[in-house]
């Protein structure tokens, strides 16, 4: 099989991942442009250790690590980026490429440390630094859609240590509803069957119709959601939950919707 053909089902998830380290679309698309150069001049090889998209993702990581700043034009400033952009990049470099490489392309810790020429415990560092960072700049307002107290309690209480804030917590669908239109949340983090038999999902999907918001589902029943249909709910966490599974999820739900530039502003 030829080089091009074991890489290329690889190819726009390595650019994804350049433009979001960069901040730039053509800036990323250099960095991959030279390594793929590099492969196939021989200057690069991929590593028969690693699976072909860790050994790309590898061969890219060297690249970007050796030019720097190189390829990028001399008169970019944060100041030519999106919010969500700015936000990355005033991450210090190694942070965000760990960061980037699990929450955004879904690579496990031990594959990052592969890509990144290090071990796991470092890279669970690096994304612990970058998340600290984030939580801090993106604080906002959560509305909690849970019908067990116990459960709300403790989500409560790892939402307001991310330095969040509480708009209320709903038992119902109707609750739901009135307190998101009391006070607009930043961020729903909902169950889906509650206490008098109402669904958090409509719950959701009548919310949704008044704004968009990032949505973190929070279920015993994750079956009822990864249907095979879609949209399926990019963020689903299965209870019982780890409490730091919940707090990456809320990071990255904030960091990446689309719509939390426009609210924030």
């Amino acid at each position: 099989m030829s080089l091009l053909a074991r890489l290329a089902p690889h190819l726009p998830y390595v650019r994804r991942y350049a433009r979001a380290l960069t901040g730039d679309q053509s800036t990323g698309d250099n960095y991959v442009r030279v390594a793929l150069e590099a492969l196939a001049a021989g200057e690069r090889q991929l590593s028969e250790s690693m699976t072909p998209r860790v050994a790309l993702y590898h061969v890219f990581h060297a690249i970007w690590c050796t030019t720097g700043a190189n390829l990028e034009s001399s008169d970019q400033s944060l100041e030519s980026f999106g919010d969500a952009s700015r936000r990355l990049l005033k991450i210090a470099p190694r942070s965000r490429q760990a960061f980037l490489l699990t929450s955004l392309e879904g690579f496990t810790p031990s594959e990052a440390a592969q890509i990144l020429d290090t071990d796991v415990s470092e890279v669970e560092q690096l994304i612990a630094a970058a998340q600290a960072e984030i939580d801090a700049e993106l604080a906002t307002e959560v509305l909690i859609i849970e019908d067990e107290p116990v459960i709300a309690a403790d989500i409560e209480a790892l939402v307001r240590e991310l330095g969040h804030r509480i708009t209320g917590v709903a038992a119902t669908h109707d609750e739901a509803v009135k307190l998101a239109g009391d006070q607009r949340p930043g961020l729903v983090l909902a169950d889906i069957q509650l206490a008098d038999g109402s669904s958090g999902i409509d719950a959701v999907k009548d919310i949704l119709k008044q704004f968009d918001v990032p949505v973190i589902f929070i279920t015993a029943f994750p079956e009822r959601l990864l249907t095979g249909e879609r949209p399926e709910p990019t963020f689903l966490i299965t209870k019982p939950f780890q409490p730091e599974t919940v707090k990456a999820a809320i990071g990255q739900a904030l960091f990446f919707h689309p719509a939390r530039d426009r609210h924030a502003a």
